[in-house]
């Protein structure tokens, strides 16, 4: 289903969800401000893509939020988490 793809569509939205969940984390977030940056960075996605989206975050939450508090990059974390090839 184009999980494991390096350039699929989960890949691309999954980085692209993560870099807008690190600006709306901020530098050195804690684990609140990833949570909630969690929540509105699917919602600024749009429907369709928010919905997908939302369904990563309840999937991966845990690593997502460890790697945002990491200040790891999106594309790593996509990665990590297996929707990216490296």
């Amino acid at each position: 289903d184009g999980v494991a793809q390096g350039g699929g569509i989960k890949c691309k939205l999954c980085t692209k969800a993560l870099k807008k969940m690190q600006a709306l984390a901020g530098d050195d977030p804690d684990e609140a401000a990833v949570v909630a940056a969690l929540k509105k960075g699917c919602k600024a996605l749009g429907r369709a893509k928010g919905r997908l989206c939302q369904q990563l975050v309840n999937k991966y939450q845990d690593q997502i939020t460890e790697g945002l508090q990491n200040g790891d990059m999106p594309r790593n974390i996509c990665t990590a988490i297996g929707i990216c090839r490296s």
